[in-house]
C-alpha cells in the first residue's frame, strides 16, 4: 500500500480521533509482538484502515504503554485480537513485496533502499507468508501479472488496475462470516483499483522523466507526465465510479463503532487526496504535513500518526 487511505482526522470528533490512532498503536503493538521492533516500520494509514475495515463492530480491550518514538509518555492501543494478527500479518506480506516490486523498478542506486528494506523484512515475511500462505501466492501471483503487463507496456488501465484489486480483495478471504467476506472483497477490490490509478497519476511526472512504465500516461497519451483538461476530467470520473463501488458495498455491512472513521475516509478522504493528487499538491503536502506534525510535537509532545 501507498500511503493514500487517510481519515481526514482534522474534521473528526476528537473520541474519533482518538479511536483511530488507538487502532493505529494496536497494529504497531501487535506488529512489534509478532515479528519484533523493525516490522513496526512498516506501519501506515493504509494498513491501518486495513485492520479497522476487517475488524469486528466492537473495540476490543485497550492497552496502554510507552511508544518507542516517544517513550517519555504512555500511548493507549488496542490489545492484539485475532484481526489485528491478520492485518499484521497481511501487512508484512504487502510491504514485503511492495519492496521487491520497487527494487525491481529502480535502477541499481535507486534501488538500494528497496532492497535494503526487503532484506530487513526478510524474516518477518518469511513468517507471515507461513500464517496466510493463500494470502501471500495471491500477491505473489498478481504482482507477476503486473510485471507482464509492464513488460510489455500495456496502456488498458483496466487490466493493469484489476490486478492490484484483485491482490488486495485477497485479503478479506479469512474472514468467516460468508456475507461479510463478500462485502469486503468487493469494497477491497475497488479501494486497490483506485490505489493503483492514484499512484499512478502521483507518478505521472517522475515515470515520465525516467521512462518507467505508467499505463495512466499510455491510456491517455500525457506528454512529460501533464494533464490535457480532458484526460483529467476522464481520469477523475473513473477515480470517483470506484468510489462509488466502494460506497454500494461499505453500506451492505454493519461496521459498528468504526462507521465514523471508515465513512469520512470513504465519502471525505479519499476524494480530498484525489484532488490533490490531480492538482499536484499531494507530494508536497505531504512533506509539510510531516514537518508541521514534528515541529508540533516537539513543541507540545503532541503524538500523531505518521
Amino acid at each position: 500500500m501507498f500511503g493514500y487511505v487517510m481519515p481526514p482526522l482534522h474534521t473528526l470528533p476528537e473520541a474519533e480521533a482518538e479511536r483511530f490512532r488507538r487502532a493505529y498503536c494496536g497494529l504497531c503493538h501487535t506488529l512489534g509482538v509478532r515479528y519484533g521492533p523493525a516490522a513496526r516500520f512498516i506501519l501506515n494509514y493504509d494498513f491501518t484502515f486495513l485492520a479497522i475495515l476487517l475488524s469486528d463492530p466492537q473495540e476490543g480491550g485497550v492497552g496502554s504503554g510507552r511508544c518507542m518514538a516517544n517513550p517519555l509518555k504512555r500511548r493507549d492501543f488496542l490489545e492484539p485480537t485475532p484481526v489485528l494478527e491478520l492485518a499484521a500479518d497481511e501487512s508484512v506480506i504487502l510491504a514485503y513485496w511492495q519492496s521487491r516490486d520497487g527494487a525491481a523498478d529502480s535502477g541499481p542506486l535507486r534501488g538500494l533502499k528497496y532492497r535494503g528494506a526487503a532484506g530487513v523484512l526478510a524474516p518477518a515475511y518469511r513468517r507471515a507468508a507461513a500464517f496466510r500462505p493463500a494470502f501471500d501466492e495471491n500477491t505473489r501471483r498478481q504482482l507477476c501479472l503486473l510485471g507482464e503487463l509492464e513488460a510489455e507496456r500495456c496502456p488498458s488501465l483496466d487490466r493493469a488496475a484489476d490486478a492490484f484489486a484483485t491482490l488486495l480483495a485477497g485479503a478479506a478471504a479469512e474472514i468467516a462470516d460468508p456475507t461479510g467476506r463478500r462485502v469486503l472483497g468487493q469494497l477491497l477490490y475497488h479501494l486497490g483499483r483506485w490505489v493503483y490509478l492514484i499512484d499512478a497519476a502521483d507518478d505521472l511526472k517522475e515515470d515520465a522523466a525516467s521512462g518507467n512504465y505508467n499505463p495512466v500516461a499510455l491510456r491517455f497519451g500525457l506528454a512529460e507526465g501533464r494533464w490535457t483538461p480532458e484526460a483529467r476530467r476522464e481520469f477523475a470520473a473513473t477515480l470517483d465510479h470506484s468510489i462509488h463501488m466502494m460506497a454500494t458495498a461499505f453500506e451492505l455491512w454493519d461496521f459498528g463503532v468504526w462507521r465514523p472513521l471508515l465513512e469520512s475516509t470513504l465519502y471525505t478522504g479519499l476524494f480530498q487526496i484525489g484532488r490533490a493528487v490531480l492538482d499536484g499538491e499531494f507530494r508536497k503536502r505531504r512533506r509539510m504535513d510531516t514537518a508541521r506534525k514534528m515541529g508540533k510535537q516537539q513543541t507540545n509532545d503532541i503524538q500523531q500518526p505518521d
